[in-house]
């Protein structure tokens, strides 16, 4: 039996000879079948940052680089571009200024194997391994998570998260953020800032360029967020893939009675 690609070049040679035009066939440089994470890359993160996750200043967390495959990330950004205008939540409000999208229905075929490589069994192992957090637990229903998507103007006040899913009963304990902003100037501002428990000075500021991850337990103290309004292009916007991983016990560290998102006020100047 002729292989496709076999079949493919007798196709293009006769074309050619037949003086019809010829279109060159480029293959995806990243496929559906192909790994997000390179063979290894994940043991490699866990040698060069697990042991500082938990001395981390203001609370636990990482930033890494070059998280995925970047051929595989660029497919998930050009599917970003496609999602309908109408699957998108709107929020327009005080504290937050954002576009965010839940509904995995309304995602591409790679955004889809993404999401759900992000929430397997090996990667919760690795989390676990990174955090030192047992029994983490992926959330189906992105609650809260999926796609964000912040255009000019827009922004995101300091806060805690809420704490407990309540559709499942579960207590939230980290935050995966994947930034999807090619070519973004420092300018634009939308730095992720983590603040101290006291809420007196941002700690860490992180630029949402493209390919990075960063990840953080989150408590009723682990205060974050972007609040100084964006001022990208109109044509550009913050876009990122937002995961939260759960635990069937409440930790030590946070409020027991369930609370929403928490926005706090910065001291004056901040």
């Amino acid at each position: 039996m002729e292989s496709p690609g076999w079949t493919r070049r007798i196709a293009m040679a006769t074309a050619a000879l037949q003086g019809r035009p010829v279109a060159v066939y480029t293959p995806p440089r990243f496929a559906l079948e192909d790994h997000f994470f390179a063979p290894k890359r994940l043991n490699k993160v866990l040698e060069r940052e697990g042991r500082g996750y938990q001395q981390a200043a203001p609370f636990p967390h990482v930033v890494i680089d070059d998280f995925v495959e970047k051929a595989a990330l660029r497919t998930v950004l050009r599917e970003f571009g496609a999602v309908p205008a109408d699957r998108w939540k709107v929020r327009s409000r005080d504290t937050e200024i954002k576009r965010s999208n839940e509904d995995e229905t309304s995602f591409g075929p790679y955004t889809w194997k993404l999401i759900h490589t992000l929430n397997s069994s090996g990667f919760l192992t690795f989390l676990e391994r990174l955090t030192g957090i047992d029994g983490l637990i992926a959330d189906p229903h992105l609650r809260g998570g999926g796609l964000h998507d912040i255009h000019r103007g827009g922004k995101l006040d300091v806060h805690a998260d809420f704490n407990l899913h309540r559709r499942v009963t579960l207590y939230r304990r980290l935050n995966l953020l994947l930034y999807l902003n090619r070519g973004w100037d420092d300018t634009w501002g939308g730095q992720l800032e983590l603040w101290d428990r006291e809420l007196t000075r941002c700690v860490t500021r992180v630029p949402p360029v493209f390919n990075r991850a960063v990840i953080f337990n989150t408590t009723s103290t682990s205060y974050h967020g972007h609040p100084t309004p964006l001022a990208c292009p109109e044509d550009r916007s913050r876009k990122s893939v937002a995961l939260y991983y759960y635990t069937v016990a409440c930790p030590p560290d946070t409020a027991r009675e369930p609370h929403t998102t928490v926005f706090q006020s910065l001291p004056d100047g901040a």
